[in-house]
């Protein structure tokens, strides 16, 4: 643990706090990492996120509501096909929440993999709590607290820059705790271990992830072309569910989000906003190689 980087045990942070502290990276990776968040700013998330204020890092999940796409020859079509994509987004965030439990004003909660802080805003508007968020980027760090700052909310909306797999927080700080579609960057024996750490005994953790299906026999051709497109490792679901069970975290609820995910990739297909990866999920998805997963379990 870096000791530049501290903790608070008050319930509100104050402007100075915010101002993120950047350790150095613990290993290469990490630093090809943050080099790599750092450098990007691709379309798909600054304008989606320009729609609202709300900046995420993940993939949306529900049907299109196609009667607000209007029609194709609309001047305002790739627009409103924008605003679309951004509320598939916020819809996927506000799932995860939802399977956060019972959470009070006086609590704590962490984002591992925090990215630009939309779902710490959207936890702080749900529950009114403190939210920590940790990031090895720097730049999504500062953006996430300057956009805290901006709204008002920075007493209880915090990113740091730092290792998720080595917190500065307390043990047994959190009530709740999550990655959103982040873990795929780090071991999950090292991450969970630390998530068991932090949380307090009955504490809810979850995370949404992508994760190679074991029954399709190895990860298929698509998962490793969205290995190397973001630079990450992911993993097979049956490795999340030992990783949990070795670290005292007990599965509740684990959801296939896969059907749901696919009509935001095929959308997302016909915007001005692809990257090149989107023939990679929607592929691997039907073929069942690749599976979209909540996996919620409890701290016991």
């Amino acid at each position: 643990m870096d000791s530049s980087v501290t903790s608070t045990t008050s319930t509100e942070l104050t402007a100075t706090d915010a101002a993120p502290l950047i350790p150095g990276p613990a290993t290469p990776y990490q630093g090809d990492i943050a080099r790599y968040w750092d450098g990007e700013a691709r379309p798909v998330n600054l304008r989606l996120g320009d729609v609202d204020g709300l900046y995420h890092h993940h993939y949306g999940i529900g049907e299109v509501d196609h009667s607000s796409l209007g029609d194709t020859e609309d001047s305002e079509s790739e627009k409103k096909l924008i605003a679309e994509l951004h509320r598939l987004e916020s819809a996927q965030a506000d799932v995860l929440l939802g399977h956060l439990g019972d959470i009070g004003r006086d609590d704590t909660l962490v984002d591992a993999g925090c990215g630009r802080g939309g779902s710490m805003v959207m936890a702080h508007q749900r529950f009114g709590c403190k939210v920590e968020g940790v990031t090895l980027s720097a730049k999504q760090a500062d953006f996430a607290n300057r956009r805290a700052h901006e709204l008002r909310i920075q007493d209880h909306v915090r990113a740091r820059v730092c290792n998720m797999l080595s917190t500065p927080f307390e043990t047994g700080q959190a009530a709740a705790s999550w990655n959103n579609e982040s873990s795929m960057y780090v071991d999950l024996q090292d991450l969970f271990a630390e998530h068991s750490r932090i949380l307090k005994v009955g504490g809810r953790y979850v995370t949404i992830t992508g994760c190679w299906n074991p029954r399709y026999g190895q990860p298929s051709k698509w998962v490793s072309q969205i290995n190397a497109h973001f630079e990450c490792n992911i993993h097979s679901r049956r490795e999340y569910l030992r990783a949990m069970a070795d670290n005292r975290l007990v599965p509740q609820a684990v959801v296939d989000l896969t059907p749901a995910t696919l009509p935001y990739w095929e959308l997302r297909a016909t915007s001005s906003l692809v990257t090149g990866i989107e023939d990679a999920f929607i592929n691997s998805y039907k073929d069942g190689s690749f599976q979209y997963l909540l996996i919620a379990a409890d701290r016991v």
